[in-house]
């Protein structure tokens, strides 16, 4: 362990975007919990075979407005203690692209579950921007098809029924057994394999320090436990860490 710059691991949920406008799905007043239903819409068997489902889930992605949001203050204290010079990885299981947007520098933010920015084939595997397909959406197509081969197009994120990429899985461990910070910021900690990296990280010796609204898995192995809203929760702890307390 480096006592003079200690690598700080940051794990973060879609409770660190609640404040920017994009529903969690998992909380209290979680899509889930509002909708049940909602959650086939992010499942890749559904999503594959039923034109319906995929029609509700462009409706939704429509409607959340994901692509506009804005950063918010726990983005931005994230940004500020990357300028600070200590060393920080931000692991994310968000597909907003809100940590890149709020200025951190993309090569430090592992996107775990990939990024709502793009859509992709499902057919030719051919990528595009997911902004030109809600577009085509608003100006009335309720199934927007790959405009090269006619096939499905989904997110260029990972739904329940797919494995995430191995490769980013693998760095992402490897953060996990290298710092000696571990903060898990606004996620249930229940979604595996992402779920495990908390734990990799104690086998390793790093502290853990846990920020999320309701209780997790994790908490009785914690450090330190949060429990006030991120916005404000997450800039005094960047400013503990900066100053070294």
């Amino acid at each position: 362990m480096n006592a003079n710059r200690p690598l700080i691991a940051v794990l973060t949920g879609a409770g660190i975007s609640t404040d920017s406008g994009i529903p969690d799905y998992r909380g209290p007043n979680g899509l889930w919990q509002r909708d049940p239903s909602a959650q086939e819409l992010v499942t890749i068997g559904p999503y594959r075979a039923d034109p319906e489902v995929r029609r509700r889930a462009w409706q939704l992605r429509a409607r959340t407005g994901a692509l506009a949001a804005e950063p918010n203050p726990g983005h931005l204290a994230l940004v500020e203690l990357e300028r600070s010079g200590l060393p920080v990885r931000v692991l994310t299981q968000n597909v907003d692209g809100l940590h890149q947007r709020a200025g951190l520098p993309a090569r430090k933010v592992l996107e775990l579950h990939g990024t709502a920015h793009q859509v992709q084939c499902l057919r030719c595997r051919v990528r595009s921007a997911m902004a030109a397909a809600l577009e085509r959406v608003a100006a009335g197509e309720p199934d927007p098809a790959c405009p090269d081969c006619g096939g499905v197009l989904k997110p260029c994120t990972v739904m329940f029924g797919e494995t995430l990429d191995p490769a980013v899985l693998g760095q992402a461990e490897a953060i996990a057994k290298a710092c000696d910070l571990f903060v898990a910021v606004g996620s249930t900690l229940q979604v595996h394999p992402v779920a495990a990296l908390p734990g990799i990280a104690l086998e390793h010796g790093a502290r853990l320090i846990v920020m999320n609204a309701e209780p997790t898995p994790y908490d009785p192995a914690a450090d330190e436990l949060i429990r006030e809203p991120i916005s404000t929760a997450l800039p005094e702890l960047v400013r503990r860490l900066i100053a070294g307390e």
